[in-house]
């Protein structure tokens, strides 16, 4: 996608060497950081310079090359692996370099295969995106027809945008696409505390895109579903079950709740690099990734020119920080996937994906 009218992946080759897009500081600087080692990769994805699953997956393939490089392959592998737990693409890249990898018989063999599987995974992840949109947008189009060309008004959580993944995004893959089309969108932007993924990172992309959106804070979804403010909600996922529960950014199962009080259709949208063909319960299974109390404690903003944190809360008040939470199937609309839409229960799942065998 675009930043200031040029053309931007978040990881990318330059000259043989790794670069990202550190997001920390979006949206009051935009910085461009070289990752040269296994350390800094997981430095990366641990602390959050990269974040979304697909960008994730993509971001530990090209750790994996590294980890040939410093001729530390299967340690770099767990390591990688144990950076964040939540999401699933992270443990199917490094499964994937590993097992292609195989194929070399000498450190030189293995370091040019994982070069060449990390950019065919992250060209992959870009596509598997832009088909996503392809098919989301169909969704907005029948809702468009309905209100007779009326702007259609989506409300999203956190950043499922291109920022989360290699290009063009999965929640907001469809709406691109609808602007493309000429369809008349208008995207409610949750803040997402406790690290503002929606009011920092989404409003900052729809800002580069040009999309008219308003940014809300994250308990105001509810209400203006009450009053018919919302046509639609699409959000992303970290790691959705083989029979569709879904785990997303906290906060996700209660607006799945909302829409569906207030007969909203509710979509997730997903490569199927992010489903997990071996878990069946999302609630019980789906490990939730616990981060450090000082995310929720200290908010960080743009103050006299310079990124500072702000204590918000009683500096001795412990605090609780759950990432991420479970939106179980019976919640969801559909699934919206590289393949297409389908309801989200593994019989459809299977019908789309009939290639996959759940053990």
């Amino acid at each position: 996608m675009k930043v200031n009218g040029k053309h931007f992946r978040t990881i990318w080759l330059e000259k043989g060497r790794i670069k990202i897009i550190d997001q920390r500081n979006l949206p009051h600087e935009f910085i461009i950081e070289e990752l040269k080692t296994v350390q800094d990769v997981f430095n990366a994805i641990k602390e959050m310079h990269v974040r979304g699953a697909p960008l994730i997956g993509a971001t530990a393939a090209y750790g994996m090359y590294l980890g040939v490089l410093e001729n530390a392959i299967e340690e770099s592998a767990k390591k990688l692996v144990s950076a964040r737990p939540t999401a699933v693409d992270l443990e199917w890249a490094v499964k994937e370099q590993l097992k292609e990898m195989k194929k070399g018989n000498s450190l030189e063999e293995k370091k040019e295969i994982a070069l060449k599987n990390a950019g065919k995974i992250a060209d992959e992840s870009a596509e598997q995106c832009k088909m996503i949109g392809e098919h989301g947008v169909k969704l907005i189009k029948e809702i468009s027809e309905k209100k007779k060309g009326e702007t259609v008004n989506i409300l999203t959580h956190c950043n499922a945008g291109w920022l989360a993944c290699v290009d063009f995004g999965t929640a907001t893959a469809p709406i691109y696409e609808a602007q493309k089309q000429g369809i008349k969108v208008h995207v409610w932007v949750d803040e997402t505390r406790p690290r503002n993924q929606g009011s920092r990172l989404t409003a900052w992309e729809l800002i580069q895109e040009k999309i008219p959106h308003t940014v809300i804070v994250d308990n105001v979804g509810g209400h203006l579903m009450q009053h018919q403010k919302v046509d639609l909600v699409i959000v992303g996922t970290d790691r959705t079950t083989y029979t569709g529960d879904v785990a997303n950014k906290i906060g996700t199962y209660l607006k799945a709740l909302a829409a569906k009080d207030n007969d909203i259709p509710f979509y997730v949208a997903l490569p199927s690099s992010s489903i997990d063909w071996e878990m069946k319960d999302g609630i019980k299974e789906i490990p939730i990734e616990q981060r450090e109390e000082k995310e929720v404690k200290y908010a960080r903003g743009f103050l006299d020119g310079k990124i500072k944190e702000v204590l918000l809360t009683p500096k001795d008040s412990p605090t609780a920080n759950y990432a991420f939470d479970v939106t179980p199937r019976r919640l969801i609309t559909g699934l919206i996937t590289e393949k297409g839409v389908c309801k989200a229960n593994e019989k459809n799942l299977m019908e789309l994906f009939p290639e996959k065998v759940v053990k």
